[in-house]
C-alpha cells in the first residue's frame, strides 16, 4: 500500500467512528434542547488536531503587543504568515476598521511581525462574510510559513442523506470549495463511510488516488469526537513530501458538551453577542436582531411564525428568544431580562403552546420576572396549551397591567398596536 494511503487509512479510520460518538460515552438524550454549534478558531483547530499527531506548521498566538513582540525570539522561522483569528472566511482581501488592508500577511523580516500583529488586535476585520461593521479580532496566530507544491481539498461532514459521516475530497484545493462543485463538479468526489466499518483501505486508496498524491509522506492520525464537520483546506504536500493541514475547520455538536468539557471550555464568544452569549449560559436559544418588538416563545418552528406574523402587521422582530420545552421559572425571568436590556425593545409579546412545557410555569414566570425587574415595556401573553386555563388565572390575579390574547393574530396586532 502507499505511504500516502497509509496515512489516509489512519487519519479517516480513527475519525469517522469517533464522528459519530463511538466510545466516548453514553449518547445524548433524545429531545435534548439545542443551543448552539461550537467552531472553533483556526489555531485552536490546529492546536487540537496537532494534539493528535496531525502535521500543521509551527505556530504561536499573540492577543496583545507584549505577546507579539516575543514571538520573534522564541520561534525564529525564514518566513512568519500572519493570520486575525476570526470565525468567517475571505480574510486576506478584508481590511480593518483602522484601515489597515488584509488579515493574512506574509514576511520574512522577524522585526515586521509585531507592527503587523498590533495593526490587527483590538480593531474589526471586514471581509464579504462578516457584518458591515466588520469582527472584533483579539488573537492573531503567527505560523511558520511552507512551500507549497500542490493544494488539495478535504472534508470529513456528518451527511443526513447518508445518516452518518461523508468524505468529500478534491484535488483543487486552496480555494472556495463551492466554486469548484459548480463550475468542475467532476473534480469534487463522496465517499460515505460505513457506520459499522469505518474507513476501509480500500476507500483510503480511492481518495488517495482522486487527490493524486504520490511519495513517500508522513503518516498522520486525528481523532475527532462528537465531531459534526471536519475540513481541512488545503490539505498540502511540500516539496519535502510531506503533508500539512495548512488551514483547518472544525465545528463540534453542542449536544456534547457534557462529554467534551475540555473542547467546548475553548469557545472564543469574543465575536459573540454579549446578549446572545448569556442567554446561552441559562440555556436559552437566542439571537439579536435589530427590531423593536421582544419575542418569547417555545419551539423554533413558532418562533419563526411569530417573526413573521409580526412583520405583517408592521411590526419588527427584535430577537428571536426560544426557552425550550423543559424551562423553568427562573429561565423565563432571565429571558425576560435580556430582551428588555435592549433598549430598541418598546414592546414584548409572549407566544408559548403548553406541549412540553406547563403554560403555568410560563405565566409564574412572566409575573415574577415582571416584579423583580419592574418591567415598564407593553407585554402582550399568548398561552395554549397544559394548563392554560390556571395559567390565565395567574395572569389575571397578578393585577400587572399584561394584555392576554385570543390566538396568535390576536396577540401581533396587539403587539404592533402597543408601539403606537
Amino acid at each position: 500500500m502507499p505511504i500516502l494511503s497509509k496515512t489516509l487509512t489512519s487519519f479517516l479510520y480513527k475519525s469517522s467512528p469517533a464522528l459519530l460518538g463511538a466510545a466516548s460515552g453514553p449518547s445524548t438524550t433524545i429531545g435534548q434542547q439545542a443551543v448552539r454549534h461550537l467552531d472553533l478558531l483556526e489555531y485552536q483547530a490546529k492546536g487540537l488536531l496537532q494534539d493528535h499527531a496531525v502535521t500543521v506548521q509551527k505556530f504561536r498566538v499573540a492577543a496583545n503587543k507584549s505577546e507579539a513582540e516575543n514571538i520573534p525570539k522564541e520561534f525564529p522561522c525564514d518566513e512568519y504568515v500572519i493570520k486575525a483569528q476570526v470565525l468567517a472566511g475571505g480574510r486576506g482581501k478584508g481590511h480593518f476598521d483602522n484601515g489597515f488592508k488584509g488579515g493574512v500577511h506574509l514576511t520574512k523580516d522577524p522585526k515586521k511581525v509585531p507592527d503587523l500583529v498590533t495593526s490587527m488586535i483590538g480593531n474589526r476585520l471586514i471581509t464579504k462574510q462578516t457584518p458591515k461593521d466588520g469582527i472584533p479580532v483579539s488573537k492573531v496566530m503567527v505560523a511558520e510559513a511552507i512551500d507549497i507544491t500542490r493544494e488539495t481539498y478535504f472534508c470529513i461532514v456528518m451527511d443526513r442523506e447518508h445518516n452518518g459521516p461523508v468524505i468529500v475530497c478534491s484535488p483543487d484545493g486552496g480555494m472556495d470549495i463551492e466554486e469548484v462543485a459548480e463550475k468542475t463538479p467532476d473534480r469534487i468526489k463522496k465517499i460515505p463511510v460505513g457506520i459499522s466499518t469505518g474507513c476501509t483501505p480500500a476507500v483510503a486508496n480511492e481518495v488517495a488516488d482522486f487527490l493524486g498524491f504520490k511519495g513517500e509522506l508522513k503518516s498522520q492520525c486525528a481523532e475527532q469526537v462528537d465531531c459534526l464537520q471536519l475540513e481541512v483546506n488545503p490539505l498540502a504536500e511540500t516539496p519535502q513530501g510531506k503533508i500539512y493541514t495548512a488551514d483547518a475547520k472544525l465545528g463540534f455538536d453542542d449536544n456534547a458538551a457534557f462529554r467534551q468539557k475540555a473542547i467546548f471550555d475553548m469557545e472564543d464568544t469574543t465575536e459573540s453577542d454579549p446578549r446572545e452569549v448569556e442567554a446561552a449560559s441559562y440555556n436559552l436559544n437566542y439571537v439579536q436582531m435589530d427590531g423593536n418588538i421582544g419575542c418569547l416563545v417555545n419551539g423554533a418552528g413558532l418562533a419563526m411564525a411569530t417573526m413573521d406574523i409580526i412583520k405583517l402587521y408592521g411590526g419588527e422582530p427584535a430577537n428571536f428568544l426560544d426557552v425550550g420545552g423543559s424551562v423553568q421559572e427562573h429561565q423565563v425571568k432571565e429571558a425576560f431580562r435580556i430582551i428588555s436590556e435592549d433598549s430598541k425593545v418598546k414592546a414584548i409579546l409572549v407566544n408559548v403552546f403548553g406541549g412540553i412545557v406547563n403554560c403555568a410555569t410560563i405565566a409564574n414566570g412572566v409575573v415574577n420576572a415582571c416584579r423583580s425587574i419592574d418591567l415598564k415595556l407593553p407585554l402582550v401573553v399568548r398561552l395554549e396549551g397544559t394548563n392554560v386555563d390556571e395559567a390565565k388565572k395567574i395572569l389575571a390575579d397578578s393585577g400587572l397591567p399584561i394584555q392576554s390574547a385570543l390566538n396568535l393574530d390576536d396577540a401581533a396586532q396587539k403587539a404592533c398596536a402597543a408601539l403606537k
